[in-house]
């Protein structure tokens, strides 16, 4: 990951003081969030070891603060009597506070200028050139890894982990799932989607096979999410690294 996960916000919020412990706690909302997307606060508390009232006073704070939003829970097929639990995300003020975009108005202006005077193709070959180092070292935190590309994709999601994407692979009816929960060009990549072409084509490359990209945190969804068809003949079992 890119270090500890702060919330940046100030210290006294709402009228009283938070103390150390209600910071360090709301961090491990923070990067729980981060790193799972949308959870319910069931599912929050659970995690974290705590009651239900307490993770309702943070999810309240965090609320009331504009670093979380809260949804109802998206249920498919069937489901029991009453209204769908409520699902809650961090704000892209909060996701980011998460990582580095400290440089985002330079870069998007420095690639405006090669936009301008290269035109489309120069910038692709600037995306290209700048995940080529990130590809290097994937490939080498994959090496001992299974040819098969979903236990290569298992492989490449702790390595993407490592780089501070916070990424997870889970296999699915229809092949494999990459999910990265954090993307330290989205503001960038929202505006040149270049970089998510090169990203796309370096996780082909690396799992060996032709995937699909099916949402970007670029384009406003919650989770970069690519596919990974099925090989013919495989077997497929339901393996999760996000735990």
């Amino acid at each position: 990951m890119t270090g500890p996960v702060t919330d940046g916000g100030p210290a006294r919020r709402h009228g009283r003081e938070s103390t150390p412990a209600d910071l360090s706690t709301r961090d491990r909302v923070t990067q729980l969030l981060l790193e799972r997307g949308a959870v319910t606060a069931a599912q929050l508390g659970s995690a974290l070891g705590l009651s239900p009232a307490a993770i309702r006073r943070h999810l309240d704070a965090m609320l009331a603060d504009g670093d979380v939003v809260a949804r109802e829970q998206v249920v498919r097929g069937s489901r029991g009597r009453g209204r769908p639990a409520k699902v809650f995300a961090l704000t892209e003020a909060a996701r980011s506070r998460c990582g580095t975009h400290h440089y985002d108005n330079m870069a998007t202006a420095a690639l405006r200028w090669i936009a301008r005077t290269g035109g489309t193709e120069a910038v692709a070959a600037f995306a290209a050139e700048q995940v080529a180092a990130l590809e290097a070292r994937c490939r080498s935190a994959m090496e001992h890894a299974d040819d098969a590309p979903i236990a290569r994709a298992e492989a490449l999601a702790g390595a993407l982990t490592a780089e501070g994407y916070a990424a997870n692979a889970s296999t699915i009816a229809s092949g494999g799932q990459l999910c990265q929960h954090h993307c330290p060009v989205a503001h960038v990549a929202a505006e040149f989607p270049q970089l998510c072409e090169a990203e796309t084509a370096v996780i082909s490359r690396l799992v060996g096979t032709h995937v699909q990209r099916l949402a970007t945190i670029a384009h406003g969804d919650g989770v970069c999410t690519t596919h990974i068809p099925a090989q013919s003949g495989s077997t497929v079992t339901t393996v999760r690294t996000d735990r």
